[in-house]
């Protein structure tokens, strides 16, 4: 399975990272870190579902989602800063810790012009 040409855990964590940082920017009735984490936690649920293992994207959420709760209430740094850690939490994870460690789940085969599956 692939979205858009590229492996889910890339394209998902580059899009929950930048639905991370909107979620920081003033989101009505909730306040900055809870959006920025239930963002960060739901994109690496996403992951965990198009990959496998599961592990390594369930741990990213935990961190990014952790990241940005700690962030909004134990360091009290502005809303964009909350949501600027929690994006950096989960696109430095997808690229680098969950990338090298997973494989898409198993999608539509792919076949050559000559109708033969390739592997």
């Amino acid at each position: 399975m692939k979205l858009w040409g590229r492996e889910p855990a890339l394209v998902i964590g580059a899009v929950g990272a930048l639905l991370t940082v909107l979620a920081s920017l003033n989101v009505p009735g909730i306040d900055a870190g809870a959006a920025a984490a239930i963002t960060a936690f739901v994109a690496a649920c996403i992951i965990a579902a198009t990959t496998r293992p599961v592990a390594p994207a369930l741990f990213t959420g935990v961190v990014a989602a952790g990241a940005a709760l700690v962030a909004e209430y134990g360091m009290n740094v502005p809303d964009g800063v909350t949501g600027a850690i929690s994006a950096a939490v989960l696109a430095g994870f997808a690229l680098f810790g969950i990338r090298p460690q997973v494989t898409p789940t198993a999608g539509e085969p792919v076949y050559a012009e000559d109708a033969t599956p390739v592997a």
